[in-house]
């Protein structure tokens, strides 16, 4: 079954949407390659979907664990790279509620980011880098 369906509006700029929901999103080409950068642009979208994978997982995990990552915030970070014009470099922070974690709860936690299918289908020279801040370490 077909996931989404993606029309090229012009200018740059595309809308696709989920099949399955009927939800839709522009993508706009980035300032910095020639657009307009009103929306999201193709690699912000794979920055995000990264972030959010990364969050779904350690969210089941948690869940299935016991315990509670609500109102977790990820910032994210891509940085392009050239020859060729590629992202480099996707950096997630996650910002914990507060609530302190035991250590096994965040090793939980780091293991899930870093096994999220987002995280392991992109290519090794990707750099993923993964900070954590939980509130009784700051």
């Amino acid at each position: 079954m077909e996931t989404a369906k993606t029309i090229y509006l012009g200018e740059l700029r595309t809308q696709a949407t989920h099949l399955r929901s009927g939800n839709t999103l522009i993508t706009d080409a980035p300032l910095d390659n020639k657009g307009k950068g009103e929306a999201f642009s193709p690699t912000d979208l794979l920055a995000t979907s990264l972030g959010s994978c990364a969050m779904t997982i350690i969210g089941i995990a948690a869940r299935a664990h016991g315990f509670n990552v609500d109102k977790t915030i990820i910032r994210i970070t891509k940085i392009m790279a050239e020859n060729p014009r590629r992202v480099g470099e996707v950096v997630m922070e996650f910002d914990f509620p507060q609530q302190t974690y035991s250590d096994k709860e965040k090793a939980i936690i780091w293991n899930a980011a870093k096994t999220c299918p987002v995280y392991l289908s992109l290519h090794p020279d990707l750099v993923k880098t993964i900070r954590m801040n939980f509130q009784d370490s700051l």
